[in-house]
C-alpha cells in the first residue's frame, strides 16, 4: 500500500472507476485529507462504507502514532512511533499572539554528528545515529498531528491553524530534499502555509542550499553555523571538515542573490566553547556587510553531554559585540527547556 496524500484527483478517479466506484468521489476523498481529526478513512463521513473499506485496503492515511507528549504554556513536543517502530520528534511552538509554528523532523536520527546535539549523539539499537530518511507523508503527518491537537482543544474557528513551519527538528533537511519539498508543496496547497512562512535549516549542505535557491520557492534559509572559524567548527560540527565555512558563506550569498531572502545564521552558544569575545569578534567579521541575521541560541543542556549553557553576562557581551560590528542579532527565547524540547531529547530518553 502507499499513501493517499499524494494521489492526484485524476489518478484517484481512475482508481475509483477501476474499483467500481463513482469518479466524483475523488474530490470528496481529497477534501478530507487536511481536515482536523481525520485519522482514518472511517472518519470521511460522506463516503459509503464499502468505499471506505476499499480505500483502507489500497492506501494508507495516517501511520504515525503519538506515544508521548510533553507540554508547557508555549511549547508542545510529541514523540511519534512510525510504521516500522522507529521514533521521531516534532514540536509546536506558540507565540504571545497565539500563532502556532510546527518544527518538523526530516530523518530518523542524524548523520551529521554535531557534538552538542541530542539527536546526533544518540545511537539506536543498531548502534547508528542515523537510521533513515522520513517519507513525504511522514513529514506531512507531523503537522496534521498538531492540527488535530489544536482542534481538540478549542471551539474557536482559525485557532487550530498552523501558520508557520520551521524544518529544524531531527535530521539534516539538505540530505532529504526530495521528500521534504514534496511534503512542503502539499502543506502549502492544502493548509495554505506559504513558502515565506517556511524556514529550512541546514548545517551547510552546499548542494541543498543551491537547490533551494533555484527551487522557485521563497523559502527562508537558516544556516546552523555555531562557530566563526573552521578550527572550532571542525571540532563541534564534524561534517564541516568536508565543507568549510567560506564555501557555506558563498552558497548562502548565492541564495540571497537569487531569492532576495535574508539568511539567518543559527549559533548555539556553548558555555566556555564558542561564547568568547574572540568568537564574537570573528563572527562579526565574517558576516559584516552581509544581509544576515544571527539567531543566538543559548544551549539547552542535554543529560549525558558535556556542554553547558553560557552565563547571562556572556550572552549579553556576545550580542553587544555583534551589534557593534554591524551585525543584526536576536536571542532565541527559551520555550521548551522544561519539556526536553531541544532536538532529540525526548527520543534520547525513550531509547
Amino acid at each position: 500500500m502507499h499513501s493517499i496524500f499524494f494521489e492526484s484527483e485524476d489518478a484517484l478517479k481512475t482508481w475509483l472507476t477501476e474499483n467500481g466506484e463513482k469518479p466524483f468521489r475523488a474530490s470528496q476523498i481529497l477534501s478530507w485529507l487536511s481536515k482536523p481529526g481525520v485519522t482514518s478513512f472511517d472518519d470521511m463521513k460522506n463516503l459509503p462504507a464499502g468505499l471506505k473499506q476499499k480505500l483502507s485496503s489500497a492506501f494508507t492515511l495516517r501511520t504515525a502514532q503519538v506515544v508521548q507528549t510533553s507540554q508547557s504554556p508555549w511549547a508542545t513536543k510529541a514523540l511519534l512511533k512510525l510504521h516500522d517502530g522507529e521514533t521521531v520528534e516534532c514540536v509546536m511552538l506558540t507565540d504571545d499572539k497565539g500563532r502556532h509554528t510546527v518544527c518538523l523532523s526530516t530523518q530518523v536520527g542524524c548523520a551529521m554528528g554535531c557534538m552538542f546535539c541530542a539527536t546526533g549523539q544518540t545511537k539506536a539499537e543498531s548502534g547508528k545515529c542515523f537510521i533513515r530518511n522520513l517519507e513525504s507523508e511522514e513529514i506531512v503527518e507531523q503537522v496534521l498531528i498538531f492540527q488535530d491537537l489544536l482542534h481538540s482543544q478549542t471551539t474557536e474557528p482559525d485557532s487550530d491553524r498552523i501558520s508557520n513551519i520551521v524544518v529544524m527538528g531531527m535530521g539534516e533537511p539538505g540530505l532529504n530534499l526530495d521528500n521534504l519539498l514534496t511534503a512542503l508543496d502539499w502543506l502549502s496547497n492544502h493548509l495554505e502555509i506559504g513558502a515565506r512562512k517556511i524556514t529550512i535549516s541546514t548545517v551547510g549542505i552546499i548542494s541543498g542550499i543551491e537547490r533551494l535557491a533555484h527551487s522557485g520557492k521563497q523559502y527562508h534559509l537558516a544556516v546552523s553555523l555555531h562557530a566563526p572559524n573552521d578550527e572550532l567548527r571542525n571540532r563541534i560540527v564534524p561534517t564541516n571538515v568536508g565543507i568549510g565555512i567560506q564555501n557555506i558563506l558563498r552558497a548562502a550569498d548565492d541564495f540571497f542573490d537569487v531569492t532576495g531572502r535574508r539568511i539567518t545564521y543559527e549559533y548555539v552558544l556553548l558555555g566556555g566553547v564558542n561564547d568568547s569575545p574572540q568568537c564574537a569578534q570573528e563572527l562579526a567579521q565574517i558576516l559584516h556587510g552581509r544581509n544576515a541575521l544571527v539567531n543566538l541560541i543559548p544551549y539547552n543542556e542535554v543529560e549525558g553531554l558535556p556542554f553547558k549553557r553560557p552565563y547571562p553576562d556572556k550572552i549579553d557581551a556576545f550580542v553587544r559585540t555583534l551589534e557593534s560590528g554591524g551585525v543584526q542579532v536576536q536571542v532565541r527565547k527559551e520555550k521548551g527547556g522544561r519539556i526536553d524540547a531541544a532536538c532529540g531529547q525526548l527520543r534520547r530518553k525513550n531509547i
